[in-house]
């Protein structure tokens, strides 16, 4: 056997190095400064409980984008000289977030052992390549990110950090081949096990849904769809449950095989990143396709975030987590018995609130950050979340997981067409959301991203929200000289959470004006950038009237985009005459 030998390396701290809501995000050439990496490995290894780290097995892999490979090693070498039992690698590295959590709750290794936590190699939506983003996070033994007491410590632990132990001199491991590697070090044997996750993921996806109702709809000749994996590490997966499972033709998948620098674009699955799968769909206004699929959607760079769309029609990641919780226990087996609950994001739309009060179940509005679901669901509260960054998820781990939430979709609409699959015409994604909307309301709905503004005028912006929420007669008279068919402010605040779970609060969550009508307008920084700030505006008008349910949005929210922009003076206060995306 293979002996490596541990090393002590001295170190200094190195500014910069608090995780956001997703972890740690810089640009490559910050993450390639010497010590930087193995800085924020060490202090976090030196802030997780003993038993978690000596003599545990941990998971490291990642979205496969640029440098994951070089990190991949170096966490190894780290890894092993602290003291970890073995690490559990994806197959070229690649594993989704949401696989990742599977493989720590699911997998068991040869001896009987199971992983106590992951660090995942990704920057989730942001570009990839030498010159774009990069990212680290580190999850806990029940699958989801490291709670704010763990975060703060890994920061803390940067402060100070004076060494970091590596072993040198262990061999590279060969990330392209299955198999398991053993070498011996000071404290005894240690493993890396490189694996296929897609058998580990299928397994458990086909435990939740009915893949012989899936694969009936997908056998119509009726039904087509497309699937956008923009070239992140969802296309590792989704030959083999699209193709290979399901039944579907290989042409329906795009962008499907992953790339470093993933493919150039900007793996985001949103109307504006996901150019070419919003073109096929019939979507765009420059090149209209003319006989589009009936089904569309596209993930993100990490595979956890989706977009879902019908033939030549948008379902906001609002309306799909609240019309996932409306049909899931007829439509996907895994719900069969009842939902525990379920819960939403703060700036997400109240449309799961109202399924909720329908279907009389509990209800919760979270922070932003899965971590806080996690907690709920953890507690047999919650079986069914999302966020309204294109982040939808359920009990089944402790990620939001972009290929669920297609196969629930999917599942959706083998349901409804369970009986129509030998008429003329099936039940299609625009009606199924028009129905949804027809019983419950619609709520309209935006969001305005500034990227990249300067973090002094996005903090002073955020801070000026907060002082006029003194005085919500000023404010509305404020509302009233911009628009006078807008309602009230009836309630204005800056969001705080108490975890019901484990009592824990969370405050300056966000900014919230809540109009008598049932209106909001959110202002939020993002935590999830690389360089400066990112200022979220939220925008939510909410209507019952099923004569003005057909509205297109731009027109139902008009008047409340025109006050939100100037209730905050964004122009003026960022220098940015519109946002860089709408979603």
């Amino acid at each position: 056997m293979v002996m490596f030998k541990v090393s002590k390396v001295e170190t200094n701290p190195i500014d910069g190095q608090k995780p956001g809501t997703s972890g740690l995000r810089k640009k490559v050439k910050v993450f390639k400064q010497p010590h930087y990496l193995q800085n924020f490995v060490q202090a976090t290894f030196n802030a997780l409980p003993a038993n978690q780290v000596k003599g545990a097995i941990i998971v490291v892999s990642g979205d496969g984008r640029y440098w994951s490979k070089d990190a991949i090693q170096i966490i190894i070498k780290m890894a092993a000289a602290n003291g970890v039992r073995g690490v559990w690698v994806g197959l070229n590295g690649l594993m989704s977030t949401p696989a990742v959590s599977a493989v720590i709750r699911e997998r068991t290794g040869a001896d009987g052992s199971k992983a106590s936590g992951a660090f995942i190699l990704t920057a989730s939506h942001n570009p990839g390549g030498p010159h774009e983003d990069f990212g680290i996070k580190y999850n806990m033994e029940n699958g989801g990110p490291a709670p704010e007491g763990v975060t703060d410590k890994i920061y803390q632990n940067t402060t100070t950090i004076k060494e970091y132990y590596i072993a040198e001199d262990f061999p590279d491991v060969d990330l392209s081949t299955e198999g398991v590697t053993k070498l011996g070090g000071p404290e005894g044997e240690f493993d890396v096990d490189v694996f296929d996750s897609a058998n580990d993921y299928v397994k458990l996806m086909k435990s939740i849904f009915d893949f012989e109702s899936i694969q009936k709809l997908v056998a119509s000749p009726k039904f087509t769809f497309c699937y956008d994996a923009l070239h992140g590490v969802a296309g590792a997966y989704a030959n083999r449950i699209f193709v290979q499972e399901l039944g579907a033709q290989e042409s329906f998948l795009i962008n499907c095989v992953p790339k470093e620098d993933f493919g150039g674009g900007h793996p985001d699955p949103n109307l504006t990143y996901a150019k070419e799968l919003v073109a096929r769909m019939g979507l765009s206004k420059a090149n209209p396709e003319a006989n589009p699929p009936e089904f569309g959607a596209a993930a993100d760079g990490d595979a956890d975030r989706n977009m879902i769309l019908g033939k030549r029609f948008f379902v906001t990641p609002s309306d799909s987590v609240a019309i996932i919780a409306a049909n899931a226990v007829k439509a996907i087996p895994y719900f069969s018995s009842g939902l525990k609950g379920v819960a939403r994001s703060m700036p997400t739309s109240a449309a799961l609130d109202v399924v909720a009060k329908h279907l009389n179940l509990k209800f919760f509005e979270v922070p932003t950050g899965w971590k806080f679901f996690g907690n709920l669901m953890d507690a047999g509260m919650c079986s069914v979340c999302g966020e309204e960054s294109f982040g939808t998820g359920s009990d089944h781990i402790r990620e939001k997981d972009g290929i669920w939430a297609v196969l629930a979709w999917l599942s959706i609409l083998a349901y409804v067409n369970k009986d129509n699959l030998g008429k003329d015409q099936l039940v299609s994604v625009e009606d199924i959301v028009r129905g949804h909307w027809s019983t419950y309301g619609r709520h309209y709905y935006t969001r305005y991203d500034y990227e990249n503004v300067d973090s002094g005028a996005a903090k002073e912006l955020m801070a000026n929200l907060v002082n006029l929420q003194a005085s919500l007669s000023d404010v509305n008279n404020i509302i009233r000289g911009i628009r006078s068919d807008v309602a009230d402010v009836v309630q204005a605040d800056e969001f705080e959470y108490k975890d019901p779970v484990d009592g824990s609060i969370s405050k300056h969550q966000g900014i919230r004006y809540l109009f008598a009508d049932g209106s909001r307008l959110v202002f939020r920084l993002s935590g999830t950038g690389s360089e400066g700030a990112t200022i979220r505006l939220y925008i939510e008008q909410y209507e019952k009237d099923p004569s003005k349910i057909g509205r297109e949005s731009h027109e139902a929210l008009a008047p409340l985009v025109e006050v939100a922009l100037k209730l905050s003076q964004m122009e003026k206060m960022t220098g940015r005459s519109a946002p860089t995306v709408i979603t």
